[in-house]
């Protein structure tokens, strides 16, 4: 008896709150949903409701929309989130009174700032012949590699006879794609090539981001952030090389 008493107390408290705030259960999906369950049924199995149907095609639809929207919050964030590294990376390369300065930069805090795993400076010399590969000078540092005449084309195309874009996004397979990281604690899965235009009578550079996640770079993502900072390399690079 006392169980009923309460059950019968619990209702009225439930069935008045609703009366106060239809609003709040209106919002409610859970809710809503255990409601429309129990209305269909109390209904025959050969009734079609075509308002529960419609009701469930709103909902689905809403949940797509649902979904969208926290992928394009997200895609706003992380390119928000990208413009402030590319912006204190500019900042950074900027501050150097000397060329020294600048390759320490490039060598030790370019790829935390950008929070990937490795960054190179590569600069095309006569001093190296075709064929040698890539090598590194203990004058520059390990941030900067230097490269036959033409390789920088090479490596961006893959030594297919095709023409370069100023960035290039791709994902690297660890001993079966040529790499400038073979080295790294943790294997290079993307990189981001970016192509330095040095001025008249300079061989070009090139700038390569690395990172462990594979899809950090990938072909189809906006590359114009990355554009504008292989502009401001390159412009940089022909401030030291002049």
């Amino acid at each position: 008896m006392t169980e009923a008493i309460d059950t019968t107390e619990k209702f009225d408290r439930v069935r008045d709150q609703i009366i106060s705030n239809p609003k709040v259960f209106l919002e409610d999906h859970d809710v809503m949903r255990a409601l429309i369950t129990a209305d269909r049924q109390k209904q025959a199995s050969n009734v079609i409701d075509l308002r529960s149907i419609a009701m469930d095609r709103m909902e689905d639809r809403l949940n797509k929309l649902e979904d969208t929207h926290r992928t394009v919050v997200a895609a706003a964030y992380d390119n928000v989130s990208s413009m402030n590294q590319i912006h204190r990376v500019i900042l950074a390369i900027l501050e150097p009174k000397d060329f020294n300065g600048f390759l320490h930069y490039v060598e030790h805090d370019l790829a935390p700032t950008l929070g990937i795993e490795a960054a190179c400076l590569c600069l095309e010399t006569q001093a190296v012949t075709a064929g040698q590969g890539p090598s590194l000078s203990k004058e520059f540092g390990t941030g900067v590699t230097f490269m036959a005449i033409g390789e920088v084309n090479d490596y961006i195309t893959r030594g297919r006879n095709m023409n370069s874009r100023p960035v290039t996004m791709r994902s690297v397979k660890p001993g079966k794609d040529a790499s400038l990281f073979n080295d790294t604690p943790e294997p290079i899965l993307s990189e981001a090539l970016l192509k330095l235009d040095l001025g008249n009578g300079n061989l070009p550079g090139m700038l390569v981001l690395g990172s462990k996640n594979a899809d950090q770079f990938a072909p189809g993502q906006g590359s114009d952030l990355l554009l504008f900072l292989g502009g401001i390399f390159s412009r940089i690079m022909c401030r030291w090389l002049a």
